[in-house]
């Protein structure tokens, strides 16, 4: 199927199966990626690059970049695109804010992402360990771009406000696909409320850029893409990422077809027609992947 043709299914998802050549990607070791990796296990931190089994750990680790992962390693949802484990727990690392904060001290960033699981087993969401996190970092690294790549906090009161409160640079959350496979895709979240989240935040004084971010290869059609472009850059959201999904293992969402790089590339292009500032397509681009450099083109 061509993003611009008829909507035969290929059925290319299993993951033993070989990848298109520009989906290869070799693995690169080097002294700043075992350097970040070792800070990472003497602080106690998580990482959505391991977790989530990103094609680009090698080439961020190696640059020194990375995006943190906070309120541990098990979500209380089964999204069926991600790798990160599931879990219903009821404790918060109440010290992992100023071990975050410490890390991003030593590795001396200009630009850190942080995200988390989603933790609908608390009151807030989690939203109050991000507030944290950004005040720990501004009071130790205060020269230190935030970018946070937050949940929908199940839409519980206050919990967007508060984390808009503490005033992050980038504030993101991602769409990750198009209404109509939602249910099958992310269940237990919304594709009209993370819409609506993400107006709140473009709309907000208190946030320099909003951004959201999409996968594709899992069942959508170019109209849905489209339509979905349209909303986004209607709801006023600042950057947007399209990647290719790659599955994880047999047992997640099947790949049902991979796109080539020159697809991206006309997705790019309609979604600037559309009117979005920043738009980075690509099949292994991610939401976090060159973040510092959107901010600071858009800066």
């Amino acid at each position: 199927m061509s993003v611009h043709g008829a909507k035969t299914k290929h059925r290319m998802g299993d993951p033993r199966r070989g990848k298109p050549a520009w989906l290869r990607v070799a693995p690169r070791t080097g002294d700043e990626y075992f350097r970040l990796r070792a800070l990472m296990r003497d602080e106690g931190l998580n990482t959505i690059c391991t977790e989530g089994r990103c094609p680009n750990t090698s080439e961020c680790w190696n640059q020194g970049t990375a995006t943190f992962m906070i309120l541990g390693d098990q979500c209380t949802r089964r999204c069926t695109f991600c790798n990160v484990g599931y879990g219903w727990s009821g404790t918060v690392d109440a010290d992992e804010p100023e071990r975050l904060a410490r890390a991003i001290g030593r590795l001396g960033l200009s630009h850190v992402v942080i995200t988390s699981v989603d933790r609908d087993d608390l009151p807030d969401g989690g939203a109050g360990l991000f507030v944290e996190s950004v005040r720990q970092i501004r009071s130790t690294s205060p020269d230190c771009g935030i970018e946070l790549l937050i949940p929908d906090f199940a839409g519980k009161e206050g919990a967007l406000e508060r984390v808009l409160g503490s005033r992050p640079d980038v504030l993101a959350h991602n769409l990750e696909t198009v209404p109509r496979l939602y249910a099958g895709v992310r269940p237990r979240s919304q594709y009209a409320r993370s819409l609506d989240l993400l107006r709140r935040v473009a709309a907000s004084s208190e946030v320099a850029l909003s951004k959201t971010g999409i996968m594709v290869g899992l069942g959508e059609t170019h109209d849905e893409l489209v339509h979905l472009m349209a909303e986004v850059a209607a709801a006023g959201v600042d950057i947007f990422t399209v990647g290719q999904y790659l599955q994880p293992s047999v047992k997640h969402h099947r790949v049902e077809r991979f796109y080539a790089p020159g697809e991206f590339e006309a997705l790019a292009d309609r979604g600037r027609a559309l009117g979005l500032v920043w738009v980075e397509a690509g099949p292994l681009v991610r939401s976090s992947y060159h973040a510092a450099n959107q901010t600071q083109a858009l800066g």
